[in-house]
């Protein structure tokens, strides 16, 4: 809706960018009003739990932002995914634990003692490192992790990684943490061979019957395949997140293309799909 020179839609937007910019500090203030007994009534009632849903599906549009490669739509599902630590960090401190400021002070002291290459080191056996490349940082943070309180007396290697990251991201993790210990195929050709056995001992499983085991050699299989992707410096996440969207491209293009010619999936016998995915698999790769 427009009333002369001015959209009234995008009114609220368009004062923002022309007025006095908003702070870090104001969002922590808006959050707080949100909250408040003469806030929100949605926002009053979010907790930690009511949130998760959200901080995953805001970081997933964030990164669908990054592959669309649209700088505003990046910018404004940042602004989402921070909404989501504002808002856990106003119901810490509501209940007296932490505030956004502490997230942002132990996220500052982490960044600095994991850079001692960069930061003066912390910590004595931190001193004297010159990493050369970005492998040797990687180290170097692994180094700097070990030291700290809540991986000091335990393992750092596979500590903290999160059990809610998706299944092939987590096995790409775990595959490059274990290989910086040697614990690792000598050779890829050694690692294809692997994958090759997986695949085998799954189409035995298959031929048995046997659905429960089928489900775990499909996961020795995906995992090995996780690995010999690291060796290859792909991502398997990525890879398939690809795909996904190649199929979902290529699925959409042959729904138009019987809606051209007055058809439909169930009504299309299975060499007719057949031929048109072909069709148009050669035009969209």
């Amino acid at each position: 809706m427009k009333t002369g020179n001015k959209d009234i839609a995008a009114g609220p937007l368009q004062k923002t960018r022309n007025s006095k910019r908003h702070t870090v500090s104001d969002l922590v203030k808006i959050m707080a009003r949100l909250r408040g007994p003469s806030g929100c009534p949605w926002d009053r009632e979010q907790t930690e739990q009511t949130l998760k849903k959200f901080l995953i599906e805001e970081a997933y549009e964030t990164l669908e932002a990054i592959e669309a490669g649209t700088p505003g739509s990046l910018r404004e599902e940042l602004g989402d995914l921070l909404l989501q630590i504002i808002f856990l960090s106003r119901i810490a401190e509501e209940r007296k634990e932490f505030d956004f400021s502490d997230v942002v002070h132990t996220l500052a002291a982490k960044l600095i003692h994991r850079h001692p290459h960069v930061f003066p080191p912390s910590h004595e056996r931190l001193k004297g490192m010159k990493p050369e490349s970005a492998q040797d940082v990687v180290k170097v943070w692994g180094m700097a992790k070990a030291l700290e309180g809540k991986y000091a007396k335990r393992s750092a290697l596979l500590d903290g990684l999160p059990l809610a990251l998706p299944a092939l991201e987590r096995s790409r993790r775990v595959s490059q943490r274990i290989s910086r210990l040697g614990f690792d195929w000598p050779r890829t050709e050694d690692l294809w061979k692997q994958v090759e056995k997986e695949l085998g001992e799954l189409k035995k499983t298959m031929q048995r019957s046997a659905p429960k085991t089928a489900e775990r050699k499909l996961g020795d299989l995906l995992f090995t395949l996780v690995n010999w992707a690291c060796s290859k410096d792909i991502t398997a996440e990525e890879a398939l997140r690809k795909a996904n969207r190649l199929f979902v491209r290529r699925f959409r293009r042959i729904e138009t293309e019987l809606r051209r010619k007055g058809k439909t999936l169930k009504g299309s016998n299975p060499e007719e799909l057949d031929r048109l995915w072909n069709k148009v698999k050669k035009k969209l790769k």
